[in-house]
C-alpha cells in the first residue's frame, strides 16, 4: 500500500493550496514541494520493496473490482521514480516563476493535483482505477492550461485539448467496459496473464483497437497535435509537467497492456504508421519554428510519434526507456528555455557557417552506418530482434546529420572530433541501454515477436522514408535559398495547415472570454 501514500500527499498538498487566496499565500509553497519530495522518497521505498520482494499488487480498497489498487512491477517503479522526481523539480521551479501571481495559490493545487492524478495511474492495478486516474489528469491539465483565461490561444488550446481527452476517455472507457464484461475481471495483472497465455476470446483485438485510439489521442498524434503546440499561452511549467507522464501516458498505457497489444497485429500496425508518420512530420515542423518553446513543441510532437513507432514494432522496453529519457531532458528543455535564449544571444559568430556539400553528407552517413555496425557486432546483433535493429538504423540516421556538420570543408577539427564523439557515443548508448532496458523487464514485458511481411514492410518504409528525410535535412541548406525552398519553408513553419483546417472543420474554435 506503499505506493498509494504518495498520491495521497500531493492530494492533500492540492486541496490546501486552492483554499489559499492571494499573493504568496502562505505555507503553500513549503507545503506542495514537501509533499512532492516525499512522493519521491515513497517512489524511492517502493523501488526497494519491489528489490526486496518482487513484483505484486496490494490489496483492493473498494470492492466488486472497482476501487484503488497498487501495482508494484519494473513499470510502475519506473514511472513513479520519473513523475515524483520531475514533478519535485516542476513545482520548486514554479515557486520562483509565479512569485507574486494573484492566482499562485490555485496554480500550485492543480499542479499538485495533476501529480496525484498521473501518480495513481501508473501505479494503478486496476480498469476502474486507470480510467478515473485518467480522467482526472485531463481535467487537472486542462484548468491548468486556462491559468490565463483572458488570452484567447490559451482557451482555444484547452477547448481543443478538452475535446480530444474526453473523445480519449470515452474509447478508453469502451476498453475497460468490453475488457471487464468479458474476462470477468478488473485486475489488469490478471488480464495480462490471460493475453500471455493466448486464453482470450475475440473481444481482446476490439480492446486493443479501442486502447490504441485512446492512446494515440493522449500523446497528440497526426491529425489530433494542434492542441500541443499551441499551449505557448500556459505558464512554462505547464509544458515541463507535461512530460511527467501526462503526454506520454498513450505509451504507458500501451506498454502496461502490451500482452494484450501483441493479440492484436493489425492494430499494432497501424500505431507503427501513424506514429512513423507523426515523427517525421513534427521533426519536419520543427526546423522551421522560431520560437524556442515552439519548436520545442513541435519536437515533443516529433518524439511522441517515435514513441508510439515503438510500441507499434512491439519494442515495448526500448518506448518505456524512451519515456523516461525524453521526459528528463525535455522536461530541462523547458524549464531552461529562457536561459538558453539569453545564452545563444550573447555567443559571438565570426567566420563562415560550416556546411556541408553532397561529398559530406555521403561521408558522414557510411561513417554513421559503420560505427553502428562495429558496435552492433560487440553487443552481438545475433541477440537483437529486427524490430531494434531497425530502430537503431533510424536513430543513427540522426546521428549521422550531425556528424556531417562536423565533415563539412569549413568545420573546424574541434567540431569534426566531437561529432564523431558523439556519434559513437550515441550508437553505444543505444546498444547499452536497450540491453539495460531489457533486462529490467525481462518476464515483465513481453519479448519482440519475429516480424511477419508486414512488419518487414512497415520496417524497411521507416528505414528508407527516415534515411531520405535525414540526407534531405543535412542537403538543405544548399538549396535553401531557392524560392521553392523558401515557399515549403513557409508551409511547415505552419505545419502544413493542418491544425488550421482542423479548427475549421470543428467550426472555427470560436471562442469567448470568459464572464
Amino acid at each position: 500500500m506503499l505506493p498509494l501514500a504518495a498520491p495521497l500527499l500531493l492530494f492533500l498538498a492540492a486541496l490546501f493550496a486552492s483554499s489559499r487566496q492571494g499573493r504568496r499565500p502562505p505555507n503553500v509553497v513549503a507545503m506542495a514541494e514537501g509533499s512532492a519530495m516525499l512522493a519521491l522518497a515513497i517512489a524511492a521505498g517502493s523501488l526497494l520493496l519491489l528489490l526486496l520482494h518482487g513484483p505484486g499488487d496490494s490489496a483492493l480498497i473498494g470492492w466488486a473490482g472497482m476501487g484503488l489498487s497498487a501495482r508494484l512491477d519494473a513499470v510502475s517503479v519506473t514511472m513513479l521514480l520519473l513523475v515524483s522526481f520531475v514533478g519535485w523539480i516542476v513545482l520548486r521551479y514554479s515557486h520562483n516563476y509565479l512569485d507574486g501571481e494573484a492566482r499562485q495559490g490555485a496554480f500550485t493545487g492543480w499542479l499538485c493535483a495533476a501529480l496525484a492524478a498521473v501518480l495513481l495511474l501508473v501505479q494503478t492495478g486496476n480498469l476502474t482505477q486507470l480510467l478515473g486516474a485518467w480522467i482526472a489528469t485531463s481535467f487537472a491539465i486542462h484548468r491548468l492550461l486556462l491559468f490565463y483565461p483572458e488570452r484567447s490561444g490559451a482557451r482555444r488550446a484547452a477547448r481543443k485539448k478538452q475535446l480530444f481527452a474526453v473523445l480519449g476517455a470515452l474509447f478508453l472507457a469502451g476498453s475497460v467496459l468490453l475488457m471487464s464484461t468479458a474476462l470477468g475481471t478488473t485486475d489488469i495483472a490478471s488480464i495480462n496473464a490471460m493475453a500471455r497465455s493466448g486464453d482470450l476470446p475475440w473481444h481482446a483485438s476490439a480492446a486493443a483497437g479501442l486502447l490504441a485510439i485512446a492512446a494515440l489521442l493522449k500523446s497528440a498524434q497526426f491529425p489530433t497535435h494542434g492542441w500541443l503546440t499551441e499551449v505557448m499561452e500556459a505558464p512554462t511549467p505547464v509544458s515541463a509537467l507535461l512530460h511527467a507522464g501526462v503526454i506520454n501516458a498513450g505509451g504507458f498505457l500501451l506498454i502496461r497492456f502490451a500482452d494484450v497489444m501483441l493479440l492484436a497485429p493489425g492494430v499494432l500496425a497501424v500505431l507503427a504508421i501513424i506514429g512513423g508518420f507523426t515523427a517525421l512530420f513534427g521533426a519536419l515542423v520543427m526546423l522551421t519554428q522560431p520560437a524556442v518553446k515552439t519548436s520545442l513543441a513541435w519536437s515533443t510532437v516529433a518524439q511522441m510519434g517515435f514513441m508510439i513507432l515503438q510500441c507499434g514494432l512491439a519494442l515495448f522496453p526500448l518506448a518505456l526507456l524512451h519515456i523516461v529519457a525524453h521526459s528528463l531532458y525535455k522536461a530541462h528543455a523547458f524549464l531552461a528555455s529562457g536561459g538558453a535564449v539569453e545564452q545563444v544571444a550573447s555567443i559571438r559568430r565570426s567566420g563562415p557557417v560550416a556546411i556541408p556539400d553532397g561529398s559530406a553528407v555521403a561521408r558522414a552517413f557510411l561513417i554513421a552506418l559503420a560505427i553502428y555496425g562495429a558496435i552492433g557486432l560487440g553487443f552481438g546483433f545475433e541477440h537483437k530482434s529486427p524490430q531494434a535493429l531497425a530502430l537503431g538504423a533510424i536513430l543513427i540516421f540522426g546521428v549521422a546529420y550531425l556528424l556531417a556538420q562536423g565533415l563539412a570543408d569549413a568545420a573546424p577539427r574541434a567540431l569534426t572530433t566531437r561529432t564523431a564523439l558523439y556519434a559513437t557515443a550515441a550508437a553505444l548508448g543505444y546498444f547499452a541501454l536497450q540491453t539495460a532496458a531489457e533486462w529490467l523487464t525481462a518476464g515483465l514485458l513481453p519479448a519482440t515477436p519475429a516480424p511477419g511481411r508486414l512488419e518487414w514492410t512497415l520496417m524497411a518504409l521507416a528505414v528508407v522514408t527516415f534515411g531520405l528525410v535525414a540526407v534531405a535535412q543535412a542537403l538543405f541548406p544548399l538549396w535553401a535559398g531557392h524560392p521553392a525552398a523558401a515557399g515549403l519553408r513557409v508551409h511547415l513553419a505552419n505545419g502544413l495547415y493542418v491544425n488550421a483546417m482542423l479548427d475549421r472543420m470543428l467550426g472555427g474554435w470560436a471562442v469567448r472570454r470568459p464572464s
